[in-house]
């Protein structure tokens, strides 16, 4: 008896099938009730192995010669693997896990036409080699009621006609089939199903139903798409990054019209928030990078059909399990998720327009606004898995998505994973990546858990970027930025599948991953300690212990802060797997959880941070971190050094939304369901920074309600005006010095120009040459003192020269930071506790 789903024979190839079996049975593969292939034992090549390496270990079984020419036609039954011993009897029986060997009869589609096209006369295409039958069912002229589906006079079905080299099944329409909405009836050997189309380029309200639009249409282009001038490019290196969910931007400011917060339309005001986005990038900031923006599953599209929780937050206790009661009784249908649920790949989501249906137009609208905000944009993708198996497995059943050994959906990122290592969903990937790019002019990508991803996936999403030009597509692909998770785990881990889009495999391919280290080192331990407050370089291991036992002893502690700066050390200088540290250690030398802490080849391929939408953000991670008597000057001092430890640093920038301002989601370490209490971006500081808002949710944060408790309970904590400002002006002045010298974007130099002098505990003194590079200086020299106390720095390759606090610090808000000396007798720098101080030597002395 075979269980449901169970299958763990693989049909590699057309010649072959890798079994687990005794190969001295007879074996057969049993397609529908007739047709029978016979196996022979045989091996597997070097090549399969290579290509199949989880499978390396199983018996090879090849397709009978004489059988040969059944095959195409038994991939569109049900096929099972059977083996029988010497009498005949039934000993083993399997379902077939499939994408192998339609990879490779139907290597022809990966060139083919897909989805909807045309200008005048549509035409659809869908890929479904195993299917029986397609069809088209076209739904009737609809109008777009305000409340409920559209409504019509019904659908008419239309044959589709299959080519059998690609399995590509095409129909061409009228010019009336425009506007229309569709699906497809894909009709298998298990029954028939009604699809849309995944390569649809709009859908209708929660998705139910493709529309079929032409994107050229001036229907869905807000006025002068066609004309948007966008900001310079900068190179990935220089790129200093904004991580913003479209609904927070907006959502709790109260100068949007309360009809356009959270939605695309809020960027296009003149409000708070787009107000301090222009002011950001005045000073520097180049990219806003969005949070899911594709069509998702987790929030009603229609306002109409969402649930907000009914509390007065406020007025609850700052220490309360209400709230979080609260949010959860409606999170499953209020209008917050972060949206790591996709539906369809290649469709803005519906629930951040002001109508589901105008969402093609907003969207454009938003990137435009954002481009006139002095911004590039950069689109959070979510190709590693679907919010469920429901519209890709329909169509080509067990091909989307990764199985297991036993046929099972491979889950390891959360839900249902995808498979790029097929050809055709790594297809699906790059033909919707340059979608975005030519008709949303979307300015960067930002792949979430990229080391699901084989990295030849990787690689075609940077060749077909790259031959995007002005000239034929309206946008320069070369100018498009990359990066994401590169981590490492789960089935594919290790180079099991495939070679991984990981930090390490990525090096010398310009394509960036996030770099944990020094976000280690800075925050203090890991984002999965059970005693959140093991400290760091920012966080007080540097002269402010908390008196946790998980922060070990005092030699404990002086040798993790001495691992911690080389970390910090490797970060600012990009990471790279071959710079090598005042120790003489190169960073593949230095160690970082077991594996080298230096990875990458260039500064470009490094995404530092110190927080992000995960976890809790860098003022929560300080108010565990830090003692709670820490005073609130103090806090802001620490953030705003741990801020510069990003900012100053080679490589790409990246910041988490409201870190500029104090932003607290009151300790909630995975606030993607939280609802808006939680996930409150708030830009009138009076209304606080969202510390004390109650105890976090309960699934991810109830070990940790005792710590949490005491610090929401004690007002100490929450910062004002003063300190929120005093942040941000800091955060301000850090960007300004950034965007002042090639001193923080030196790319390849920054091998020979990038020195770390001699430095006591807790501080950090980094020297960059910029002589040749810079107008203005000669050198650009940084300061980083984590210590509760003044530091006297020794630079005596400054002794006699003209040496000056950055001219930004020299008028800072910050008057400690102005306290920064220089002895110009001995070269000394002398910083204030808890600064970080950039002085700059003149190219001309006096």
């Amino acid at each position: 008896m075979i269980r449901e789903g169970e299958a763990r024979a693989h049909w590699i190839d057309r010649d072959t099938v890798a079994w687990q079996v005794d190969p001295s049975f007879e074996h057969t593969l049993a397609c529908g009730a007739e047709r029978v292939i016979r196996l022979s034992p045989g091996t597997l090549s070097d090549e399969q192995r290579d290509a199949w390496p989880h499978l390396a270990s199983y018996t090879a079984l090849k397709v009978d010669p004489r059988d040969a020419g059944l095959v195409r036609e038994a991939l569109r039954e049900r096929v099972l693997a059977l083996a029988r011993d010497g009498s005949g009897e039934l000993v083993a029986a399997t379902g077939v896990q499939l994408p192998g060997v339609l990879d490779d009869l139907y290597a022809g589609a990966a060139t083919a036409p897909l989805g909807p096209r045309g200008r005048v006369i549509p035409r659809l295409s869908l890929w479904a080699p195993t299917a029986r039958k397609v069809e088209l069912a076209l739904y009737g002229p609809t109008h777009r009621p305000t409340h409920g589906p559209s409504h019509g006079p019904g659908r008419s079905v239309h044959p589709m006609r299959r080519d059998d080299e690609t399995g590509v099944w095409s129909v061409r329409g009228r010019p009336t089939w425009w506007g229309r909405e569709y699906t497809f009836l894909v009709t298998l050997h298990s029954g028939t199903n009604e699809v849309t189309d995944p390569y649809g380029l709009d859908v209708t309200p929660d998705g139910g139903r493709s529309r079929l639009v032409n994107l050229d249409s001036p229907a869905l282009k807000p006025p002068g798409w066609d004309r948007l001038a966008k900001p310079p490019a900068v190179p990935q290196h220089r790129a200093t990054i904004y991580e913003l969910h479209v609904r927070d931007f907006s959502a709790s400011d109260a100068t949007v019209p309360a009809g356009l917060r959270g939605t695309y339309a809020a960027f296009g005001l003149d409000s708070a928030g787009t107000r301090e986005l222009r002011a950001l990038a005045a000073e520097g900031l180049t990219h806003v990078h969005l949070l899911p923006v594709f069509d998702f599953a987790t929030v009603p599209e229609r306002r109409a059909d969402r649930t907000e929780p009914a509390c007065d937050f406020a007025a609850l206790p700052p220490d309360s399990r209400r709230q979080q009661e609260c949010v959860a009784r409606t999170a499953a249908t209020d209008s917050f998720n972060w949206g790591y649920d996709p539906l369809h790949y290649t469709v803005p989501e519906g629930s951040y327009a002001t109508d589901p249906d105008e969402r093609i137009k907003e969207f454009r609208a938003m990137v435009a606004a954002l481009n006139g905000a002095g911004l590039r944009v950069v689109m959070d993708v979510v190709y590693n898995h679907t919010h469920s198996t429901g519209v890709l497995d329909p169509i080509v059943p067990g091909y989307y998505h990764r199985l297991l050994a036993d046929g099972a959906v491979a889950d390891s990122t959360c839900c249902p994973n995808t498979a790029p290592e097929h050809t055709m969903m790594g297809r699906l990937v790059v033909d919707s990546v340059v979608t975005w790019a030519r008709q949303y002019k979307i300015d960067g990508f930002r792949f979430d858990l990229m080391g699901h991803h084989p990295k030849a996936n990787l690689l075609a999403v940077r060749r077909a970027l790259d031959g995007l030009t002005v000239d034929r597509d309206g946008v320069d692909g070369r100018s498009i930025i990359l990066y994401g998770e590169g981590w490492n785990f789960g089935e594919v881990a290790d180079g099991a599948r495939f070679e991984q889009a990981t930090q390490a495999n990525l090096a010398g391919t310009g394509i960036g991953t996030f770099t944990d280290r020094l976000r280690d080192a800075v925050r203090g331990g890991t984002p999965f300690d059970a005693d959140p407050r093991v400290q760091g370089f920012g966080s007080g291991l540097a002269g402010a212990p908390n008196g946790s036992p998980a922060n070990g002893t005092a030699e404990q502690q002086r040798a993790r802060l001495a691992g911690y700066t080389d970390l910090i050390k490797l970060g600012l200088a990009g990471n790279l797997r071959d710079y090598v540290l005042p120790s003489g250690k190169k960073g593949s030398e230095i160690d970082y959880n077991g594996a080298p802490a230096g990875y990458a080849a260039e500064p470009g391929e490094t995404v530092t941070y110190v927080d992000a939408h995960d976890n809790e953000t860098l003022f929560d991670a300080l108010a565990y971190k830090l003692p709670q008597s820490t005073p609130m000057a103090d806090r802001v001092r620490m953030q705003v050094l741990s801020l510069a430890t990003v900012l100053l640093a080679q490589g790409a920038a990246f910041v988490h939304a409201g870190s500029e301002r104090l932003r607290s989601k009151s300790l909630d370490r995975n606030s993607f369901d939280s609802g808006d209490w939680f996930n409150r971006l708030l830009w009138d500081c009076s209304l606080g920074n969202g510390f004390g808002g109650g105890l976090p949710p309960r699934a991810d944060n109830e070990s940790r309600w005792p710590y949490a408790g005491p610090l929401l309970a004690d007002p100490a904590l929450v910062p004002g005006c003063a300190a929120i400002g005093a942040c941000r002006a800091g955060f301000g002045e850090l960007l300004r010095i950034r965007a002042s010298s090639p001193a923080f974007a030196l790319g390849a130099e920054v091998r020979e120009r990038l020195t770390f002098a001699d430095s006591a505990d807790g501080v950090i003194a980094m020297h960059v040459d910029t002589s040749g590079l810079d107008p203005r200086w000669s050198s650009v020299t940084v300061v980083f003192n984590a210590t509760p106390a003044t530091q006297a720095q020794p630079m005596e390759r400054l002794a006699g020269r003209a040496v000056a606090l950055h001219p930004v610090q020299a008028v800072s808000v910050d008057p400690v930071v102005r306290e920064s000396a220089f002895d110009p007798d001995t070269g000394t720098l002398t910083v204030p506790a808890r600064t970080v101080a950039v002085f700059v030597a003149k190219t001309h002395p006096g």
